[in-house]
């Protein structure tokens, strides 16, 4: 029992201790903490304060900042204002000039009408003054001459006119005669330059050609029995055979030279092979006959090419060819006209005039002699007509017909044409 109650007792007894325990360190934390919030309100006034007066400092800094600022633009502000303002007045100043020159100005050029009218006005007045003297010039030498203004007009034109017409004739026998002594020594040098320029080699060509045989037993065998091959040959070829005593030669004779050249070349083919008879004289003929119009065609063209002519027709081309064979004068017809070309180019070249055509119309003056007998009319018509045939230009036709005279020349070509015919 006594331990209960003493177990009890210090229950209580520690109960007592900690309930006074207890209140005297609950006052010791109130005092504690009352002095810890002392403090915090102290500190917390503190940097109050201190965030206050930073803010004031702040504060002030930027009303500083902001008064500078604001000093400093209308400072900027002030001084384009007096740059616009000086601009402004020194444009008004200028205008001002500009209007007192133009007032300047205005006032000469008022001065200068002013001026002028008043000249004008003297000039008009002095005018009338001229009339009014001219008019009574005119009556005193109306009576004075007894002609009337017309009549003494007409007077003085035609004195005026058979005086020039005197002059003019008179000026015109004079440039005639020069005219003339100077073209004949223009004529002779520029014909004696293009001869001497120009020197054409001229061979006679007769009638009949010469064959030369292997051996005189080929004459018997070109006659043939009965004298059937030689006839053959004759019919075929349109020819003559002469055989004669020459000894190893064969005379062709005929006024055609292409014919006569067919003839040739057959002869000298049938010697050549051996076998001569009826069937292989034909035969030879129609070959040769190809051969030497292939060598018309191919001359032509190499006529064309030597005498620096373009766009010739080819049928005349081939005419230009057969003159190869054609004689006039004891001259080779082709060779001929490539000498007329190249001196009516030469003279052409010298007088400025028109080279190619006069040397185009030189190569084709003769083409008339290329025709055969078939066509009626002299070599100059025949010429004439197959150039207009084949579109030949008109200077050219007019060249070949006045080449002989029998046209007058109206041309500078066609008069170059006849003088280098004639050289």
């Amino acid at each position: 029992m006594d331990l209960i109650w003493t177990i009890v007792l210090l229950a209580v007894a520690a109960v007592v201790i900690f309930v006074v325990g207890f209140a005297i360190g609950s006052n010791h934390r109130r005092r504690v903490a009352e002095r810890t919030i002392g403090s915090a309100t102290d500190e917390a006034n503190r940097i109050v304060s201190q965030a206050i007066a930073q803010a004031e400092s702040k504060k002030k800094e930027a009303i500083i900042e902001a008064k500078d600022e604001i000093h400093k633009l209308r400072t900027e502000t002030e001084r384009e204002l007096r740059e616009r303002r000086s601009e402004i007045q020194r444009q008004e100043r200028r205008l001002i000039q500009k209007e007192e020159s133009l007032d300047k100005k205005l006032d000469g050029l008022e001065k200068k009408d002013e001026t002028l009218n008043k000249k004008l006005k003297s000039v008009e007045e002095r005018l009338v003054e001229l009339d009014s003297l001219k008019k009574s010039q005119f009556e005193m030498l109306e009576r004075i001459s007894g002609y009337t203004q017309e009549q003494a007009k007409e007077y003085l034109l035609k004195t005026l006119e058979d005086s020039l017409e005197h002059e003019k004739a008179v000026k015109l026998l004079e440039y005639k005669q020069k005219t003339v002594e100077e073209s004949e020594a223009m004529a002779r040098e520029i014909i004696s330059t293009a001869i001497q320029r120009c020197a054409a080699d001229h061979a006679a060509e007769a009638t009949v050609s010469v064959v030369a045989l292997p051996n005189d037993e080929m004459k018997g065998r070109i006659i043939g029995r009965e004298g059937r091959n030689i006839r053959a040959l004759e019919t075929t070829t349109g020819v003559d055979l002469i055989i004669d005593d020459t000894p190893e030669a064969i005379t062709l004779s005929s006024f055609d030279p292409v014919r006569r050249e067919v003839a040739r070349l057959t002869l000298e083919k049938l010697i050549s092979d051996g076998r001569i008879h009826p069937a292989r004289i034909e035969e030879m003929f129609d070959k040769s006959r190809r051969e030497v119009e292939a060598t018309i065609k191919q001359t032509g063209e190499r006529a064309v090419i030597d005498a620096g002519v373009n766009g010739v027709h080819p049928e005349i081309v081939k005419l230009l060819g057969r003159l190869k064979y054609r004689t006039s004068y004891g001259q080779n017809v082709l060779n001929h006209s490539l000498e007329v070309s190249y001196i009516a180019g030469l003279m052409a070249a010298e007088l400025g005039a028109d080279v190619k055509l006069a040397k185009r119309a030189g190569l084709l003056h003769d083409i008339g002699k290329a025709i055969d007998h078939e066509f009626d009319g002299s070599h100059v018509e025949l010429g004439v007509e197959f150039a207009k045939k084949y579109k030949e230009n008109d200077s050219v036709i007019h060249a070949i017909q006045a080449h002989h005279g029998d046209v007058e020349p109206k041309t500078v070509v066609a008069c170059l044409v006849q003088a280098a015919d004639a050289i």
